[in-house]
């Protein structure tokens, strides 16, 4: 080890490993998660990498007069490329059996985006929220930190050596000016551009220079402090910041920003602080907290692809051994890792040109793999030609059920029809598409859903906010007959009864019910997020009560189709429905208005189905209660057979 080796740094790291690891692996007890603060754990490495980084660059100038780029990319691409290339390696089998195309699509590129040392770019670029539940299903999404590292290390060196060769004397003050213009970036960012501030290097560079300021006061004027009291306090006042950090932060709070100082400044003062005779540094330093430090690149690299796998697997579910499985096999594969690829590939003994040739030809390997992965669609063929034809990313779903609302003037056109305004929430939206996608079929109406995406006039706690708008808008003015539709509950039944008496002596109000609800994608080892009608198709001959025949390769059977249908019926949460439609057909009886009750058209109570696909080998939901397109002109068809939608 080196004369100057801190074994208490490596202790910092594992606690800020464990940090994040702990966060990922959202352990809850009593619907309590204890780590929800565990992020921060990546803040630290921030503040250590500024340290060391500097502590590199300035040692290497203070003594030699010089600085060679050359030797220090070489060491950090020994230090940090061959593990990230042997676990992203590593991930490909298991990417080609658990991902759907798109997944593996997304995969691919988040892979390419953070070789080239830009996935902050790539994640932020799609919208990629940190700690939704959707990220924790991308293998690759915590790459972003090391994009940022990456792109202090090509970027740092260089301003720091301009500085010193040009204003030498001012080099404190430049570092303190970036740490504070950084800080206010960050803060005012957090605010209005969330997601910017979370991924963009701009709002971290206050971190990295907290490490660069220790760096340059410890080569300037020692780290030697003689204030005893300063020495065993501030370490300790350090550590219970960082614990306070890691239990009760969340990722709903402003980060980074004025509130994340306070785990910084912990880890400032325990770098600074800390000392063989005081408590927190013999704690930092015990030999099986300072092994976990010198694992902790393999550890955070390996632990969010595992986790990904393990709960798309649905792995991750169920007993807690398990789980306890999961954290073995992450500690003995970062083990592994650690000592036969970083150890060996930061070995100085072995020739960097050999190293590079052999990086290169993985790297290679890797770009040609994940832009076939690209390229090929994300290899659809994997799946029957059913899933080809029914998306199974809601996501894409979602947004074309959307498109003719976004789209639409918000005003009504025609003049011999009446006129239906549609008011409510994203259950609004299917109501209006079962009408608009059979324009044929409803020739006395015309429809207008109130408000485009995330616009609508909602019974939730938005109700009072955007009721004013919505009471003086021409559209209201212009409309005949109001027809509700929202996935309401009871505490929302208020609002509703409100805008009841408001408008009932104005307009012609129909309520509807609420749309049914299926149980959201039945478990399956191999995928989650799915529709229950992704999990039928896809588990096929497993599923007890339901034999679906291995030709739907090439079509759904009548019998088949009757089958889901059946499946549909007796999975839909009738409970919660019935106490709600009741409450929503009592307000109607009271006010003397009609009520309409979508079971008619989504089910058939005689035969006992609920339809769930629709007569031409199509999904009609993409989620546990919202329409695809094929399935909101299916249904509009079903609607206008029984007359549903009538004035009387």
């Amino acid at each position: 080890m080196k004369k100057n080796y801190r074994p208490e740094i490596d202790g910092l790291r594992a606690f800020a490993v464990l940090g994040v690891i702990l966060y990922h692996a959202n352990i809850t007890f009593s619907s309590i998660q204890p780590f929800k603060g565990g992020f921060i754990g990546v803040d630290i490495f921030f503040v250590i990498s500024g340290y060391l980084i500097s502590s590199i660059i300035l040692n290497e100038l203070t003594t030699t007069g010089s600085f060679s780029f050359k030797y220090f990319y070489e060491r950090r691409i020994r230090r940090i490329i061959p593990v990230l290339l042997f676990v992203m390696i590593s991930s490909i089998p298991f990417a080609w059996m658990y991902l759907m195309p798109e997944n593996l699509i997304d995969y691919s590129y988040s892979q390419l985006s953070s070789l080239g040392f830009g996935s902050n770019f790539y994640f932020w670029d799609i919208g990629q929220k940190y700690g939704a539940m959707n990220g924790l299903l991308k293998p690759f999404l915590h790459t972003w930190s090391l994009s940022v590292e990456e792109q202090f290390y090509i970027f740092f060196p260089l301003t720091l050596l301009i500085v010193l060769k040009y204003c030498r004397k001012y080099l404190i003050q430049v570092l303190i000016f970036n740490f504070i213009f950084s800080l206010i970036l960050a803060e005012w960012t957090s605010r209005n551009y969330p997601s910017i501030s979370f991924y963009f290097i701009h709002t971290r560079v206050w971190e990295l220079m907290a490490g660069s300021i220790l760096a340059y006061l410890e080569i300037t004027f020692g780290r030697e402090n003689k204030n005893k009291f300063f020495c065993y306090s501030f370490p300790i006042i350090g550590f219970l910041l960082i614990l306070h950090s890691f239990f009760f932060f969340n990722d709903q709070m402003l980060h980074p920003s004025i509130y994340t100082l306070s785990p910084i400044v912990g880890t400032s003062l325990i770098i600074w602080f800390s000392n063989k005779d005081e408590i927190i540094t013999k704690i930092l330093s015990l030999k099986i907290i300072v092994g976990i430090g010198l694992i902790s690149y393999s550890l955070y690299l390996w632990h969010y692809p595992i986790f990904a796998f393990a709960r798309i697997s649905n792995l991750i579910q169920g007993e807690i051994y398990n789980k306890l499985l999961l954290g073995m096999t992450i500690l003995i594969l970062s083990i592994i890792s650690y000592k036969y690829i970083e150890q060996p590939f930061r070995n100085k003994k072995i020739d960097f040109k050999k190293i590079l040739i052999f990086l290169i030809s993985f790297l290679c390997l890797l770009v040609i793999v994940n832009i076939k992965f690209i390229t090929s669609n994300g290899y659809e063929n994997r799946f029957n030609k059913i899933y080809k034809k029914n998306n199974l990313n809601r996501n894409i779903l979602d947004k074309k059920s959307w498109y003719f609302i976004n789209q639409l003037p918000q005003k009504f056109l025609s003049k011999n029809t009446t006129k239906v305004l549609i008011v409510g929430d994203s259950h609004s939206k299917d109501l209006f598409n079962i009408f608009y996608q059979n324009p044929n079929l409803y020739k006395k109406f015309e429809f207008l859903r109130y408000g485009k995406e995330n616009e609508e006039l909602s019974f939730d706690k938005t109700y009072e906010k955007n009721f004013i708008k919505f009471k003086n808008s021409q559209l209201l003015k212009d409309a005949d007959v109001i027809l509700i539709s929202d996935k309401m509950n009871l505490d929302q039944l208020k609002n509703l009864e409100k805008f009841i008496i408001y408008f009932k002596n104005k307009k012609h109000i129909i309520i509807s019910s609420l749309s049914n609800l299926y149980k959201d994608g039945l478990v399956y080892k191999r995928f989650t997020n799915l529709t229950l009608f992704d999990y039928l198709l896809i588990k096929q001959n497993d599923l007890g009560y339901l034999k679906l025949k291995s030709n739907i390769d090439v079509n759904i059977s009548l019998k088949n189709q009757i089958l889901i249908n059946e499946v549909y019926f007796n999975l839909r949460k009738k409970i919660d429905l019935k106490i709600i439609n009741n409450e929503l057909e009592k307000l109607a009886k009271k006010n003397n208005l009609k009520f309409l009750l979508k079971d008619n058209f989504q089910c058939n109570f005689y035969n006992q189905i609920c339809y769930g696909i629709t007569d031409t080998g199509y999904k009609i939901y993409y989620d546990e209660s919202h329409y695809t397109l094929e399935g909101s002109k299916y249904l509009g068809k079903i609607a206008h057979s029984i007359n549903w939608f009538r004035l009387e």
